[in-house]
């Protein structure tokens, strides 16, 4: 979908670009769909230079799914785009609350993730998304989309997450009025106020305040929950995910604590005891005993000795769920990289061969002849 650029004059007032770029922008073609997935929108963060961004799919808006992934910056939501009519009023965005109008097909989940990570001062942009918020920040929304759609950066990005189509192209392939358009939009607290981001819409539309902290989580599930019922007796797909900081990062400061305390902990019951307990004993203690609060070392020199072991039972099993969870982590954005290499292969050239080999060995036939057997006594 392109937005409406009825309201040129604004844009041509800035004189920040000019018309051969605005049609650079309008016939340009080149920006392909991308999968809704956690992987691929975490690499593409990653790769725009931002640090310390993941994404998490959320099956669930309680409390405990949001505190699982957590914290959240943002939330990203796809639907299918009926083109259905909207009342709500949108509001003209504020100078802290950055908004760009859709101006190119195919380019909103790339602008939903920006949505989210302009508006939260907290994340480290890197050198090129920060020249970038700081060269549109203040142009209109139309001029902000026609910047993303040119942006070589962005596009190159968003492009390299394109599924390999040896066949026909993207570009090519006829639209049809019964193709199925899905559509992404955001979630994200500004300013202490809570905005829906749509490219298409004319501005953001405030959902209320925010509140402290993560509040607004709560205050947003009831406008996502709206949404979904809106197409609940038609429409079940719809992705819903969480910008989030990179848990690695959380998890590995959060091991840097508890290894210093029990490092500290270790030392005082050596020091008393001459020796340590062993595996088994320390998950015994653990087992028999609440967890005492995490403490200075100052404290940990006022403790008895079984008050050490019992921390150091504790401190032990922490050790070790964190140290379990980073490795989980570790190997989820492993895979993540798996499947993003996946996607971007081309596996026609070996298909091809494939099965040119079978033919020149005489198996394509009898193989082609198994599965219309198959096929037939399926359909029975």
């Amino acid at each position: 979908q392109v937005g409406d650029l009825n309201s040129f004059s604004s844009f041509a007032a800035t004189g920040a670009l000019c018309w051969p770029l605005l049609r650079r922008a309008l016939m340009a073609s080149g920006w392909c769909t991308i999968e809704s997935d956690p992987g691929v929108f975490s690499e593409l963060i990653t790769e725009l230079g931002v640090k310390g961004v993941q994404v998490h799919e959320l099956w669930s808006l309680d409390k405990e799914s949001m505190a699982e992934v957590g914290p959240v910056h943002g939330l990203i939501f796809l639907f299918r785009w009926r083109g259905e009519k909207d009342d709500r009023a949108t509001v003209t965005p504020g100078p802290g609350v950055f908004f760009a109008s859709q101006m190119i097909p195919n380019a909103c989940a790339t602008q939903a993730i920006l949505s989210v990570l302009m508006n939260c001062p907290s994340i480290s942009l890197g050198e090129e998304m920060t020249a970038f918020k700081a060269f549109t920040k203040d142009f209109p929304p139309d001029v902000k989309g026609l910047a993303i759609s040119n942006s070589d950066l962005l596009r190159r990005v968003h492009n390299s997450f394109a599924r390999a189509e040896p066949t026909v192209s993207e570009e090519r392939r006829a639209s049809k009025e019964e193709d199925e358009v899905y559509h992404f939009i955001s979630y994200v607290p500004v300013d202490g106020k809570l905005y829906e981001l749509d490219g298409l819409k004319a501005g953001p539309i405030c959902l209320g305040d925010a509140g402290p902290g993560e509040a607004w989580l709560d205050a947003v599930t009831p406008a996502i929950q709206a949404r979904i019922e809106q197409y609940s007796s038609r429409e079940i797909r719809f992705n819903l995910m969480a910008v989030t900081a990179d848990r690695r990062e959380r998890l590995l400061a959060e091991q840097a604590v508890i290894e210093k305390e029990r490092n500290m902990t270790v030392g005082k019951v050596q020091a008393r005891a001459g020796k340590l307990p062993s595996p088994a004993e320390l998950e015994r203690l653990a087992a028999s005993h609440p967890e005492p609060p995490a403490t200075g070392e100052v404290a940990v020199d006022e403790r008895t000795l079984e008050q050490l072991l019992i921390a150091l039972a504790h401190l032990t099993a922490r050790a070790a769920k964190v140290a379990a969870d980073i490795e989980n982590e570790q190997q989820r954005v492993g895979q993540w990289k798996i499947e993003n290499i996946r996607r971007r292969h081309n596996y026609a050239p070996f298909i091809v061969n494939f099965l040119k080999v079978l033919a020149e060995r005489g198996e394509l036939g009898p193989l082609v002849e198994q599965a219309k057997k198959k096929q037939r006594h399926g359909a029975r």
